[in-house]
């Protein structure tokens, strides 16, 4: 044989190797993607384990040294004030069938830009889905898998209400204002799973999403007030917000920093939607490690029930232990009012069901804690907020201010409105969400 067809031969062989290496990889890439998933929130991996609190545990502030361990410092404030815990048996939380589709087909060609700032790439479900502790880049990657694991097409959050006062340590929340809302909406222009155009809708200005909370309904002297905002595609472009008040009969722009601002006498900020609704690229983000904890996930209670006493501003429901991700974000923009948030995401559901803001002083300062109920059916007598697949929603919501001693707490829907079912996810037109209803001219006109 001539040394032209053994180099020939060996390059052939070469050739197949290196095919063959790259088809085992994927294999391998993909099954263990399989296993990740499949292993999200199952008790072998989220449940109690020695010397933790198991099924059954009540947590109350007479045993709360014995947890203290499993609850972050907010939580643990509230249980002083009179909170208490039922613990359950945790149980998964699965992406829903198309979100996990597209995770798949579609999260290996992600990557995040040279400055960190987005992910390039990317056009649906969760963009890292393997991201661990380990990934010197994983802090920012999992605020991104959180960031896109929220996203649907549209939601409308209707008739809300939320009460908001000073708080007593004796007797809890004492009523100052009580507030009525009418919608809560997003539209989304990427990561679209159900409704054309799908899986993005391009728009001239390059929006990400749409939202537009209005009008209020009470209190009398804020009624017809909305607020509408923009979000967009490029990490360098501030948010297009805009809040209407009629009795001034003016629209007022808002900067990035405002969205930090707790408004009209409440405790709620904008960036704090949901646990964090601000634009990844304005944090400098630090994943500070992981963690077992006590969480809020599979709540019985819709609609909520309040905790009683000195705690009453927060709900009385069962928690269970999972795996979370704690990650610190510190702004970068000038007059931002936290100089810190820590997210606690869950670890096999990239949720998030509390995050803490602390002051300028580096001290913790309120805390946002979400009230979480899954299943197919915002409650068993729903007719039309019902799903093919497990939803979450959130039933109750509290966000507490622990140095001015003062909180709001909020019922997704509100019980006052008969029939409401509340929760309202990738409808589209057939319950109102359209892009016409974000518009600045929109609010004015229903706000009349």
């Amino acid at each position: 044989m001539t040394p032209f067809k053994t180099r020939d031969r060996y390059r052939s062989t070469l050739r197949v190797n290196l095919y063959l290496s790259r088809v085992f990889a994927q294999i391998f890439v993909a099954l263990l993607f399989a296993s990740s998933v499949a292993a999200q929130g199952s008790p072998q991996v989220a449940g109690a384990r020695a010397g933790e609190p198991p099924a059954g545990t009540s947590i109350a502030s007479d045993n709360l040294d014995k947890w203290r361990e499993f609850l972050p410092p907010s939580i643990q404030w509230a249980i002083g004030r009179g909170m208490r815990i039922e613990v359950i048996e945790p149980r998964e939380i699965p992406l829903e069938p198309k979100r996990l589709e597209a995770t798949q087909k579609y999260h290996s060609q992600c990557r995040l830009s040279p400055d960190k700032n987005q992910v390039l790439n990317y056009v649906a479900g969760l963009p890292f889905p393997l991201a661990d502790e380990n990934d010197p880049e994983a802090a920012v990657k999992l605020v991104f898998n959180f960031e896109n694991r929220i996203v649907v097409d549209d939601l409308d959050v209707r008739n809300f209400e939320c009460d908001t006062g000073r708080l007593d340590a004796q007797t809890g929340l004492t009523i100052e204002r009580h507030f009525i809302l009418g919608h809560f909406r997003r539209l989304y222009y990427v990561s679209r799973l159900y409704h054309d155009p799908k899986p993005t809708w391009k728009t001239n200005e390059g929006v990400r999403y749409r939202e537009v909370l209005h009008p209020i309904l009470e209190p009398f002297d804020l009624k017809g007030v909305g607020l509408t905002y923009s979000r967009h595609l490029d990490p360098f472009r501030q948010d297009d917000s805009w809040l209407y008040y009629p009795l001034l009969k003016r629209v007022r722009r808002l900067s990035s920093a405002q969205r930090s601002d707790a408004l009209f006498g409440q405790d709620a900020d904008i960036d704090s939607y949901g646990g964090y609704a601000g634009n990844p690229a304005w944090m400098d983000w630090r994943l500070i490690g992981t963690k077992r904890v006590l969480a809020p996930l599979h709540t019985r209670n819709f609609p909520a029930v309040w905790s009683k006493g000195g705690a009453n501003f927060l709900f009385d429901d069962t928690w269970e232990m999972r795996d979370v991700y704690v990650v610190e974000g510190t702004s970068r923009i000038p007059d931002y009012a936290y100089s810190k948030r820590v997210l606690y995401i869950d670890r096999h559901s990239f949720v998030i069901p509390y995050t803490e803001m602390y002051d300028q002083k580096g001290a913790l300062w309120k805390a946002w804690v979400n009230q979480f109920n899954i299943g197919r059916k915002v409650f068993p007598g729903a007719v039309t907020a019902v799903y093919d697949y497990e939803q979450q929603f959130i039933p109750a919501l509290s966000i507490f201010d622990m140095q001015l001693e003062h909180a709001t707490r909020c019922l997704l829907p509100s019980p006052s409105v008969a029939g409401e079912e509340g929760w309202y996810f990738n409808f589209g037109r057939a319950e109102g969400t359209v892009e016409e209803v974000f518009t600045v001219a929109s609010i004015i006109s229903s706000g009349r």
